[in-house]
């Protein structure tokens, strides 16, 4: 993923592990956003946007950066 490329190793670890814990729930660490059908993930100043797909047993990564620019359209 070129988002995560971009981001200091250590970030990128962090960001890598914590989506790692999602896996036994979910929805145990993110929260929905409004207005959208996906989640949030925080992780220190840096969000994750996901898409939390329970039926096919799927989390996809949407988008990761900065908690400044994630939510930019």
């Amino acid at each position: 993923m070129r988002q995560l490329r971009k981001l200091d190793r250590t970030v990128a670890r962090r960001v890598f592990n914590k989506v790692g814990e999602l896996a036994d729930n979910p929805h145990r660490l993110v929260q929905r956003l409004v207005s959208s059908p996906y989640y949030r993930l925080r992780i220190g100043d840096y969000r994750v946007i996901l898409d939390i797909q329970q039926s096919l047993l799927r989390i996809l990564v949407l988008k990761v950066g900065h908690r400044g620019s994630i939510y930019d359209r």
